[in-house]
């Protein structure tokens, strides 16, 4: 299994204000589902920021995304490991196969891959 990017995901009532923001530092738009936006850099595109308003179909909004390249052989090893599954492994209608997984910190991460 191997990561592709890691992602921080920031909980927002404030989008348009955040996009201007990111904007500042180089960052532009390449996705909004209008509930999330992800902001990525031209020069580097892997390097991103999500910004959110809620998880429009998960529980909680995850504090970080990890995009690996087998989401569910990653699944098999973090439930194997006895971590707190948040979210179960599902495909969403957005073109993802995900899952959330609590961090020995308390932090919820997004375990994902593009189908």
């Amino acid at each position: 299994m191997a990561v592709r990017r890691v992602v921080p995901n920031i909980v927002s009532g404030a989008a348009p204000e955040s996009r201007e923001f990111y904007a500042l530092l180089g960052f532009e738009e390449v996705m909004n589902h209008g509930w999330i936006m992800t902001l990525a850099s031209p020069s580097s595109p892997a390097a991103q920021i999500s910004v959110m308003t809620e998880d429009r179909t998960a529980p909680v909004a995850p504090d970080m995304s990890i995009e690996v390249d087998d989401v569910d052989a990653a699944y098999a090893v973090v439930r194997e490991s006895g971590a707190e599954i948040v979210h179960p492994l599902q495909d969403e209608e957005w073109g993802v196969r995900r899952f959330f997984v609590r961090d020995p910190n308390g932090r919820v991460v997004n375990v994902l891959g593009h189908r």
